[in-house]
């Protein structure tokens, strides 16, 4: 399987004082993939709540900082979710600074691994994830925890 992948710039915006990318905007950018993946399978956010009555939240999170980016970076972010439970996914994201003259290894920035929950958007409880979503994993040949 091959991961879903989103490219992204780093902004001033994005920064801090030195060009740097401030650490908790990288959490921007993980969000901004997981969402586009979403939506690269026909679905977002706002239509989930609307018509599914479904919201996604995440719960758990763990982030290692490898290299900084840095003020006009093109960075790539990556995807790679697996259903855990009924009602939720672990999404494995690395994000790299993109370019043409270095291996992968040694442009990666972050690495995090994401657990999201699916909730009933009425009560905020958890609900199962729709079979939409699985039938997507399936097809990218992830397994289902």
């Amino acid at each position: 399987m091959s991961a879903f992948s989103w490219p992204a710039r780093v902004y001033w915006e994005d920064t801090d004082g030195g060009g740097i990318v401030y650490y908790a905007n990288y959490l921007r950018f993980l969000e901004r993939a997981r969402t586009e993946w979403l939506r690269a399978h026909g679905h977002s956010q706002r239509d989930l709540a609307r018509e599914t009555g479904i919201l996604f939240t995440v719960v758990s999170l763990r982030i290692d900082y490898r290299a900084p980016a840095r003020l006009d970076d093109e960075l790539q972010i990556t995807c790679e979710p697996e259903a855990e439970g009924a009602a939720s996914l672990r999404f494995q994201q690395r994000i790299y600074r993109a370019g043409p003259a270095l291996a992968h290894s040694h442009n990666l920035l972050v690495e995090a691994n994401v657990r999201v929950a699916c909730l009933d958007a009425r009560t905020l409880r958890p609900k199962r994830l729709p079979e939409f979503l699985l039938e997507a994993l399936a097809t990218e040949g992830v397994a289902h925890g």
